[in-house]
């Protein structure tokens, strides 16, 4: 797996793609919190805090996850170097497991420079450190965790297909709606009955509760949960070698 992992890696940052999907993003959260004239802009709306990011983040994440994950398998079957690879002792389980590690590992590094965006408004409040420290590193680690499930669902459409654009698609489809068509369904008036079991299946609702600072199991497991489910799909698909 560990071979997967750095395999993955080196060839996401060996060309100008993994940087300019990483750059876009980070340049986008930093339009959209520091220069964008939006009731997020942390210039102008007079509030210590970087609630922008954690509105932006997740949809920015929709179109940054699946590029970072559309050539997992797409390209491997494309290429013919999936059967090569298949002949490594190595499990379908172990195999998967190593691309989406490299996924989350390359959104944790997406990440990581948007701390510097906490510690710039932190240094700005009044007084210094005015900031509601334990709702941001919940928001933060709330936000990594929706990544994650992106990343098991960008996996498992790559799985599906020899085509990056396509997988590209389809992950972009299945994040969007487990994002919000859940919230879309709930709102449905001949739903009012289950519009709160309906909301609690898609992943903004777990979200949202992270992100209050508030770390709750629940929350925890249905993230797991949403990535279990993903990764042994896609497991499945590679068991079937229909290639």
């Amino acid at each position: 797996m560990l071979y997967i992992l750095k395999k993955e890696l080196t060839s996401f940052f060996s060309s100008l793609t993994g940087y300019i999907a990483v750059g876009v993003f980070l340049l986008l959260c930093s339009w959209f919190l520091w220069l964008s004239p939006n009731d997020f802009n942390v210039l102008s709306a007079g509030h210590a805090n970087i609630n922008g990011l954690f509105y932006i983040a997740p949809w920015a994440f929709l179109f940054l996850v699946p590029a970072i994950t559309m050539r997992s398998f797409a390209e491997e079957k494309k290429t013919g170097t999936m059967e090569m690879l298949l002949t490594r002792p190595i499990t379908d389980l172990r195999l998967v497991l190593g691309k989406f590690l490299a996924a989350v590992a390359v959104i944790a590094l997406a990440l990581l420079p948007t701390l510097l965006y906490f510690f710039t408004v932190s240094v700005l409040g009044n007084p210094v450190g005015n900031v509601d420290s334990g709702a941001t590193w919940g928001a933060f680690i709330g936000l990594l965790l929706l990544a994650s499930c992106y990343a098991a669902v960008g996996i498992f459409a790559s799985a599906l297909t020899d085509s990056q654009i396509v997988a590209f698609l389809i992950a972009a489809a299945l994040c969007f709606f487990l994002y919000i068509g859940f919230d879309g369904l709930a709102a449905l008036p001949f739903l009012k009955n289950i519009n709160s079991l309906i909301a609690n299946i898609g992943i903004n609702e777990h979200y949202k509760s992270i992100s209050r600072g508030v770390v709750e199991l629940r929350d925890v497991v249905y993230f797991a949960g949403v990535m279990a489910v993903f990764i042994a799909a896609a497991r499945l698909k590679l068991r079937a070698r229909t290639w």
